[in-house]
């Protein structure tokens, strides 16, 4: 576990962008019909992502609150989801300059 809110949400995206890209590109992949496996399969993701997200975002505020750092733990878990917020709006004005610029 790290002690910087950035890694963080960094990773948070990180993992965000490579579930996402997986799921964009998976119709060009040669996949079987639908079956069981299917419905498993995003049970399972649902899963693990809401594990990875609550590490990423509660883990270390939690273990501070135990050690009875409240100010601390609220600095950390406010620092990680304001820069994770700003990563997301700087990825939203990109997508969304982009679109202009590649539209006109």
């Amino acid at each position: 576990m790290n002690n910087h809110p950035f890694l963080n949400a960094l990773s948070a995206t990180a993992y965000i962008s490579f579930v996402a890209s997986m799921m964009f590109y998976a119709p060009e992949m040669n996949i079987p019909e639908p079956s069981l496996i299917i419905p498993i399969m995003m049970l399972s993701l649902l899963v693990l992502s809401a594990s990875l997200m609550g590490y990423f975002f509660f883990c270390q505020p939690v273990r501070l609150l135990i050690e009875g750092k409240q100010k601390e733990a609220t600095k950390f878990f406010l620092s990680t989801i304001g820069i994770f917020a700003l990563i997301t709006l700087a990825l939203v004005l990109i997508w969304f300059s982009t679109t202009l610029y590649f539209s006109a």
